[in-house]
């Protein structure tokens, strides 16, 4: 009886040859795109950095720092679909494939290096997420909310705002955790049947017991028009510090650790947690998706090179993928609003088009 082979890889040779062809190819792509995008993004934001005071060259260049690791993250999945695409494209215009396959060589044995290229660089991409992206998409948010002047700290909240009945209030940032949470630039006003009545207004205000202890205040009465000092009041009973700590959680601002202890906080405030649960777990999905790109781009290495048939299968690839990418963003966006459950979310397109890409390479082959 004939043994049945387990080799995964045609040979040493071909698998270097394979995967260096395949990273080479991704890298270019993605430096082509990352330089073209941001020159045309810094085209579109260079104006309002430059008008706040101040700001110059060191401040575009700061932007240019914080901008390009999102890029990176965005589209590094985009360019493994078109490196798979114009590697498996060229290597079957000039029959390397099929000198493959006539060697012996299975269409899995040919993409196994290009898929374990995809898993190296999907491990470095979520290093970098969690190392780079995360804290830059952090830095650039709260700048972006002071519109570009000086860029306040990272661990606070900038421009909080939280219902408290009919009132609304209003910090500046908000820092710290739980019963340490230090609010700054505090502004209360104080509503009734829908009608403005007076504005309460204190340099920082501080956890007391159940309420807040709110320094240096003012009252400003808006029927009166008349302006009272307060000193330090005692405002806000029943507001909660994850109120403020928590209101804007973002996902792709926070690494896993981080994000995990921010939902475990959210959970344990009673507060709904679904999308940040999907956000969880698409930051392992995300990087993930380029080992699909290999499998989806395949049906451009297969098949004879005639005339028309390989631009033919490169689009059905090139379509593959970008039907994969807009299922993932539809299921994120549904998970973000509670429609799916976090996990469906975040894994469904992954698994659906796993089985779409082997189907089609078995379909291929056949």
């Amino acid at each position: 009886m004939a043994a049945v082979s387990l080799q995964f890889f045609p040979s040493r040779t071909i698998a270097w040859y394979m995967a260096r062809v395949f990273v080479t190819r991704v890298f270019a792509v993605l430096a082509g795109l990352v330089v073209i995008l941001m020159a045309l993004d810094l085209l579109g934001e260079s104006g309002a950095i430059l008008a706040q005071p101040g700001n110059g060259e060191a401040e575009l260049w700061l932007y240019v720092s914080l901008r390009v690791p999102q890029l990176i993250e965005r589209f590094l999945p985009f360019s493994a679909l078109l490196g798979s695409l114009i590697a498996l494209s060229t290597l079957n215009a000039n029959s390397e494939v099929i000198s493959m396959k006539a060697a012996g060589a299975s269409a899995h044995q040919i993409l196994a290096p290009l898929i374990l290229s995809s898993l190296v660089i999907a491990g470095l991409l979520f290093v970098f997420n969690e190392r780079v992206t995360a804290p830059a998409y952090a830095t650039l948010s709260a700048w972006e909310a002071v519109e570009y002047g000086p860029i306040p700290d990272s661990s606070s909240s900038t421009n909080v705002w939280v219902r408290d009945g009919d009132d609304l209030i209003n910090a500046a940032s908000a820092s710290g955790r739980r019963d340490g949470t230090v609010l700054r630039d505090v502004t209360i006003y104080d509503r009734r049947d829908g009608t403005l009545h007076t504005i309460v207004h204190g340099d920082i205000a501080r956890r007391d017991g159940e309420a807040w202890r709110l320094e240096n205040a003012t009252r400003f009465e808006v029927d009166g028009v008349e302006r009272e000092e307060l000193g330090t009041i005692t405002v806000a009973e029943g507001v909660t510090p994850d109120q403020f700590t928590l209101s804007n959680v973002e996902a792709r601002a926070l690494n896993f650790p981080q994000l995990q202890e921010a939902i475990a906080d959210l959970q344990a405030a009673g507060r709904p947690t679904v999308g940040l649960e999907a956000g969880l777990w698409h930051k392992i999905s995300g990087p993930l998706s380029t080992i699909l790109m290999p499998l989806l781009g395949a049906i451009a290495g297969f098949g004879l090179a005639r005339s028309g048939q390989l631009f033919i299968r490169a689009i059905i690839g090139m379509a593959l993928g970008f039907t994969y990418f807009v299922a993932d963003n539809f299921a994120l966006a549904m998970g973000n609003i509670g429609a799916y459950p976090p996990m469906l979310a975040a894994w469904a397109p992954f698994f659906l088009f796993l089985l779409i890409g082997e189907a089609v390479l078995i379909r291929t082959e056949e």
